[in-house]
């Protein structure tokens, strides 16, 4: 047996059991960092730690005083707060407990929080703030099994008999562990690896969202395959901003507990900037739209400082996606990243100029990248690679637990999502869909057998709905969503997301594209621009003091995505160019249900909203 089977097959049953093997090896070394507002009032926040002796504590308090509140094995307890050191260990202290974490969005409107509560038969409720409290409060009546609500900043919030504030809980919990000492431990010894440890709500791009339950043992698996990849060691520290609701930044979570290296715990993105070069992290996990964000900034800077500085991003951006592209094929075939004399010169240059900031603004000590959720734009990918920024891509599904595929260190291939982790089991259906099998894989869906049924087949294989292809190496591409490839009229299939990435590597000025064509005899778009980037290009082009839909709505603008739409179009097949598009008065949110907390477009709610600019675009064409 290898290294990596023992490693894998050698897990304890439980995400709780895993903490406390990680709390007894490593008591004094450090496992997070938290922002705190500095005593001035003003200025960059400060930073406090917890070893993992002190996390510990914490944890076991929570875990008791949630077992005071009469919280029973597998019971739900929800969680519905944004990315911050309470969310972790108020999770850990809820497995602890044996119970299982019901996840919300803290974006998460009411009557959605209060379905999913229901759903779920939610017993507690740990709240962020006053605000996630209120919305408890307003559907209480719908909630009779809801017997405690807990709330993580209580400014603003006043207690009752069912309302009490973390720091209240802790300290029932401490007294509990003085006169039970061995109260946690014995709730721990008695988890198996089949008892339901989390239960996250897919955000769903249609529909009521599906409660995927996810066992002990998957998250232990999880964590002994990230470990398995070799990709991070204990020295490493990791920032950590993802929504923890979602499956991709929980699953980071179970990782650290098995390798040990530090997280430093931030959920506000508008802090990421601010946050990179005081933590200096060696590994981050991000979404494909913060690269995007990133890539089209560092343009609009350099366009706003003349037109010189432009031109001289423009060519260091070429030269890093050749010598991306040039030290991977290189690597593939021989082993070694080389690259010709010629392009290493101006690769040097270039890093002097451009590449060099670019990688100090992420703290400097930044090794590798892991992009997930969605597709990251190849050309966005090249770019970074090129400028010594390592994004490595990877797969999977709320139903897989996030981590099935990741690109492979030194050896990552952009345009991929690497190889399946060890353990995970992958073939490729008639019809192109990637099929999973292995210790990741959900239990089913809650409450929802015909479902589970749809996806999960008796012999283990789920059904992922993505379309992709294996090379010969077992790297796997993603195409498109099964459900969101589409035919024209002409009898030809359209994989959008393959044009919108390409559409966002060519223009900087894109927030968010949806690429429509379905039973029509071509294809139009529908584009939401970058207002911070858009806002910049019009101060340079006689547009300042206008409001961002002024400037959207101004022909120059047009004209300028136009100009994009062909170049787009170059590098398209005549049957997948754009021959129509139409600008959005305003970027496309969460807050109006036409992006997901996850940041995956709603095709059929932003298809719905607009559908008067679609039929305008084929308005007076003859269909076939």
């Amino acid at each position: 047996m290898s290294d990596t089977q023992t490693l894998i097959e050698n897990r304890p049953p439980s995400v709780a059991a895993l903490f406390l093997e990680r709390v007894a090896a490593t008591p004094d070394a450090e496992a997070y960092r938290y922002p705190v507002p500095n005593a001035a009032g003003e200025g960059p926040d400060d930073w406090k730690s917890l070893n993992w002796g002190q996390a510990a504590e914490r944890v076991y308090a929570i875990a008791a005083g949630l077992i005071e509140l009469g919280v029973q094995p597998e019971q739900r307890v929800a969680l519905a707060s944004s990315t911050r050191i309470e969310w972790i260990l108020a999770d850990l202290g809820i497995m602890c407990a044996g119970a299982a974490t019901t996840t919300v969005y803290p974006q998460t409107n009411a009557e959605e929080s209060a379905y999913i509560l229901a759903d779920s038969d939610s017993r507690v409720l740990i709240a962020e703030d006053a605000a996630q409290l209120a919305k408890a409060v307003e559907k209480r009546a719908e909630l009779p099994d809801l017997t405690h609500v807990v709330v993580i900043d209580p400014a603003g919030v006043e207690t009752a008999d069912w309302i009490l504030t973390l720091d209240e809980l802790e300290k029932r919990g401490a007294a509990r562990l003085e006169k039970d000492a061995d109260l946690v431990k014995e709730r721990v010894g008695a988890i198996t690896k089949d008892q339901l440890a989390t239960l996250i709500y897919t955000s769903g791009t249609t529909g009521r969202p599906k409660g995927v339950r996810l066992p002990h043992d998957n998250w232990s698996y999880m964590a002994k395959a990230i470990a398995a990849t070799g990709l991070l060691g204990q020295d490493d520290v990791q920032y950590l901003w993802l929504p923890l609701a979602h499956v991709f930044g929980k699953v980071l979570t179970s990782g650290q507990l098995e390798i040990g290296h530090v997280t430093a715990v931030d959920g506000r993105v508008d802090k990421i900037i601010e946050n990179l070069p005081v933590v200096q992290p060696t590994y981050m996990a991000a979404v494909p739209r913060i690269f995007e964000k990133v890539y089209n900034g560092v343009a609009a800077k350099a366009r706003a400082g003349g037109g010189a500085k432009y031109k001289i991003f423009l060519w260091a951006a070429e030269v890093a996606r050749e010598y991306a592209k040039v030290s991977q094929d290189n690597f593939r075939r021989t082993g070694i990243a080389s690259v010709p004399f010629g392009l290493r010169t101006k690769h040097k240059v270039a890093d002097a100029l451009v590449y060099s900031k670019l990688r100090d603004a992420f703290g400097g000590r930044l090794r590798a990248c892991v992009s997930g959720s969605v597709a990251l734009a190849p050309e966005i990918g090249y770019f970074f690679a090129g400028a010594g920024i390592h994004i490595l891509e990877g797969y999977g599904l709320t139903e897989s637990s996030a981590a099935s595929f990741v690109n492979p260190g030194e050896a990552y291939r952009t345009g991929t999502v690497g190889k399946p982790l060890p353990g995970c089991e992958v073939r490729i259906a008639d019809d192109g869909e990637i099929l999973l099998r292995g210790p990741g894989i959900m239990e089913g869906y809650h409450g929802l057998p015909e479902k589970t049924a749809e996806v999960l087949e008796p012999d283990g294989w789920f059904h992922t709905g993505d379309i992709g292809e294996l090379s010969p190496d077992g790297y796997l591409r993603i195409t498109d969503r099964k459900k969101d490839l589409f035919k024209t009229s002409g009898g030809k299939y359209i994989a959008p997301t393959e044009i919108e990435g390409s559409f966002k590597s060519v223009c900087p000025y894109v927030s968010n594209i949806l690429v429509h064509g379905a039973d029509r005899n071509f294809c139009t778009a529908l584009i939401a621009l970058d207002e911070l980037a858009l806002m910049g290009w019009a101060k340079e082009n006689g547009m300042e003091g206008k409001s961002y839909a002024e400037v959207v709505a101004a022909p120059e603008t047009v004209a300028m995505v136009e100009g994009y739409v062909k170049q787009l179009n170059e590098n398209l097949q005549r049957w997948q160019t754009i021959k129509k598009f139409r600008l959005l008065p305003r970027d496309l949110d969460v807050e109006h249900g036409e992006i997901t907390p996850s940041l995956k477009l709603k095709r059929p709610v932003v298809e719905r909203e607009y559908k008067h600019l679609i039929e305008e675009m084929y308005e007076g064409t003859r269909e076939a």
